[in-house]
C-alpha cells in the first residue's frame, strides 16, 4: 500500500528508520549509503561494536515503508551541494569504525557528509539523559548520608 510519510527521497537527503533509529544517506537508485554491521552473521567482540559504511538497497536497509526524509538541520545549516554529500559518503564504503553512541554514531555518519559537521540528537538526549541520572544519583547519596546522620545521632 500507500504509505503517507514515504516521499520519495532526491539523492543527498538523509533517511530515518522509524522504530530504532537509524540514519543514512540517499545517493541514487534507490540505494543508500550508512553504518552497519560488517556481515550478517556479525558478533560483538570484546563488547565493540564494529560497525562498517555500506551501499545497500534502501528497502533492504528499512524495510517497507518505515522510514522518512528527515533532512532536520536544513534550517541551521546549508546542506553541501550533492554531488559533495554523495562523493563524501562513497569514498567511506568499505571503512570500518568503532560504534559509540557519543563518538561515532550513524546519524554523525550522515549529518558530517550532508553538513559537514557532525551533529547528534542521539547523543543530545544521551548528554541530557545522563545529567539526569547523574542528578538522581547524587540526590541519592545525598539522601543516604542525611539519613544515615540522622540515625546515627538518635
Amino acid at each position: 500500500g500507500v504509505c503517507p510519510f514515504c516521499v520519495e527521497p532526491e539523492p543527498g537527503d538523509l533517511i530515518f528508520h522509524i522504530g530504532y533509529e537509524h540514519w543514512a544517506i540517499y545517493v541514487e537508485g534507490g540505494d543508500v549509503i550508512h553504518l552497519a554491521p560488517p556481515s550478517e552473521d556479525y558478533n560483538e567482540i570484546n563488547g565493540k561494536k564494529e560497525l562498517m559504511v555500506k551501499q545497500e538497497r534502501l528497502q533492504d536497509v528499512v524495510g517497507s515503508c518505515r522510514y522518512w526524509v528527515n533532512n532536520y538541520l536544513d534550517h541551521k545549516y546549508r546542506p553541501w551541494p550533492v554531488n559533495q554529500i554523495i562523493s563524501s559518503a562513497k569514498e567511506k564504503i568499505g571503512e570500518e569504525t568503532e560504534y559509540s553512541v557519543l563518538g561515532k554514531n550513524c546519524e554523525h555518519f550522515v549529518t558530517l557528509r550532508r553538513y559537514g559537521r557532525v551533529c547528534s540528537r542521539q547523543v543530545e538526549q544521551a548528554v541530557i539523559g545522563g545529567e539526569v541520572t547523574l542528578g538522581l544519583g547524587i540526590l541519592g547519596v545525598i539522601g543516604y548520608s542525611l539519613l544515615k546522620k540522622r540515625y546515627q545521632n538518635q
